[in-house]
């Protein structure tokens, strides 16, 4: 092959691996059907993502304009670059969490700068591939962070379905319950009205017919509602005019370096949630009971990444997939990007032709519609299965899901993880063991005095304290042979340990023979000890028959040498007759 043929194909592979994060033609197979359905959809969800979208911004301490930048370019970019073809992207309340400390530290200005920051680590962890990382979460911690984040996303809407004003700052839960307790009549009870009445026309709609568009049709009854009854209820209000020009924010190397940190913690916290949320996506049925299907998870990365660069270019803030939002997309009927690509673009409407009207919805409405996404999210089924299935796994779902509500999402992924990990290995080591075998064939005298172990599974961290008692605690035999073909896993800790083993019982005067060592545990038998700790270089064995011979023949010259130290009156030291 010629150097440019060399070159040409480098390049073909490179554009050709590029071409999986981009945009193709399959990505909109489906529209001819379902277009209809994702506008729809769309237009419900950019609703729903308004005064979310709003309310972000203000918590974070941005502002509200910030929010709705986010939601407006990011939602389009992620729609268009990302991996999922329902997931709704924008502002999260994870995301305010972690912003707002930083906000308070350097400033309003610094979250442009830190989104194209945390925007780029992401898009860089997609083009590793490092989002099928996501595929190794287990079933039980996805389906437990998914029923967590249902029970917040409730919760967040109990002061808006109460009238209060709630409280910022605070665990959801705690922020229900001062919700409730601020509560004043009658504010609370038409609030209550209207997310009773959104809430059955979201439940009986459906029965109905499958494509009505429920969610749209109680928003617009609650407002025409709240309008001709002169409701004195709390609203969405008042909404910034314009969107800002995009340009770049302003750095310095110094700034850099200080948010540095904060931008790899949100590229973190961004990744994972957007990853989940199409997991669990993907998962979710529509109104006709269909599952959305499969998703990118690497592509999904490189679109967020994109999408919190564009967002941090019109002074926005670093966006991630929002689980709610895309839960109402696909409940909704939404099953193409087109759905995402409308909830932006009525969110772009709202802001230049619509701010009055949008403005005037009762944010009961709203909080109607929320809840009742939240309680779907994880069916009475699923969460029956987990519990029925293991203690583990049902261990692994409660804690996870009660994370997420008490503290906080990552630290539920991440607790979830290590119980998991935990469990997981627990099962290994128990899997794991020693077991001592009957000499093979006719038994010949002085096989009483050879102990034959097999050793299974893992000899791992584990395991290896239990596996090394079994073997030490063995007694009155002169010869140890250690079946090692069937351990299909052996790390440092297990290997130190066989050696230690193979150690103490030579000190022991125990000759101890090894056999069947994989071909790739020789290394690190070698470098760790195991090989050196043998009192021969040939006490080591390919095949079980010549060990055994071995063995039976060491009892031989064992008795043979007690009988001439006998015949001399002496008691010679037996097992210096040990050759090879």
């Amino acid at each position: 092959m010629s150097r440019g043929t060399g070159r040409t194909v480098r390049r073909t592979g490179a554009a050709a691996y590029l071409r999986g994060f981009l945009p193709a033609p399959e990505d909109y197979a489906g529209l001819r059907l379902s277009w209809r359905a994702d506008i729809l959809a769309g237009i419900t969800v950019g609703i729903i993502a308004l005064p979310l979208a709003l309310a972000f911004g203000v918590s974070s301490g941005v502002g509200a304009a910030a929010g709705l930048v986010t939601a407006v370019i990011a939602g389009a970019v992620a729609a268009v670059m990302g991996g999922s073809h329902v997931q709704v992207s924008g502002p999260t309340g994870a995301m305010v969490v972690v912003l707002a400390p930083i906000v308070a530290t350097h400033g309003a200005a610094s979250v442009a700068l830190l989104s194209l920051m945390a925007g780029t680590i992401v898009l860089v962890l997609g083009l590793l591939r490092v989002g099928r990382a996501v595929a190794y979460i287990p079933w039980p911690v996805v389906e437990g962070f998914t029923l967590g984040i249902g029970a917040i996303i409730f919760l967040q809407q109990v002061p808006l379905a109460t009238g209060t004003a709630g409280v910022t700052g605070t665990n959801t839960a705690v922020a229900a319950w001062l919700a409730v307790t601020a509560a004043t009549w009658p504010t609370v009870g038409m609030t209550l009205a209207i997310v009773a009445g959104v809430a059955l026309l979201l439940v009986l709609a459906p029965r109905v017919h499958p494509g009505i568009p429920a969610s749209l049709i109680a928003v617009v009854l609650a407002t025409a509602a709240a309008e001709l009854l002169g409701l004195d209820v709390p609203r969405i209000g008042e909404l910034p005019s314009s969107l800002p020009a995009p340009s770049l924010p302003a750095f310095t190397p110094a700034l850099l370096g200080e948010l540095a940190g904060p931008a790899v913690a949100i590229a973190v916290l961004a990744a994972i949630e957007s990853l989940l949320s199409a997991r669990v996506a993907s998962g979710l049925p529509g109104p006709t009971g269909r599952t959305t299907g499969p998703y990118q998870p690497d592509r999904e990365l490189t679109g967020q990444g994109l999408a919190s660069i564009a967002a941090g270019l019109f002074g926005g803030m670093p966006a991630t997939g929002a689980i709610a939002r895309t839960a109402v997309n696909v409940r909704s009927g939404g099953r193409s990007r087109l759905a995402a690509i409308v909830h932006a673009a009525v969110l772009l409407a709202v802001v230049y032709a619509g701010a009055q009207l949008v403005s005037r919805i009762p944010l009961a409405a709203l909080a109607g519609i929320l809840m009742v996404t939240a309680t779907r999210m994880v069916s009475r089924h699923t969460v029956s299965s987990i519990l029925r299935s293991s203690r583990a796994d049902a261990a692994l779902f409660v804690i996870t899901a009660f994370i997420t509500v008490a503290f906080d999402l990552i630290e539920a992924i991440q607790i979830g993880l290590l119980v998991a990990a935990f469990f997981a290995l627990r099962s290994v080591a128990q899997l794991s063991g020693v077991r001592r075998e009957p000499i093979p064939g006719e038994p010949r005298a002085g096989d009483e005095r050879i102990a034959l172990f097999r050793l299974e599974g893992s000899m791992f961290f584990g395991a290896a304290e239990r596996i090394l008692q079994e073997i030490q605690a063995v007694r009155d035999v002169e010869v140890v042979i250690l079946r090692l073909s069937h351990l299909r896993m052996l790390d440092a800790t297990g290997a130190k340990a066989l050696a230690e083993v193979i150690e103490a019982l030579e000190r022991r005067r125990i000759t101890v023979l090894i056999k069947g060592i994989r071909p790739e545990h020789v290394r690190l038998a070698d470098s760790v000890g195991i090989l050196e700790a043998l009192r021969h270089y040939k006490h080591r064995f390919d095949e079980l028959g010549p060990a055994v011979e071995h063995a039976r023949d060491h009892v031989r010259r064992e008795d043979l040498a007690r009988d001439a130290g006998t015949a001399r009156g002496g008691g010679g030291d037996a097992a210096s007759a040990e050759t090879a």
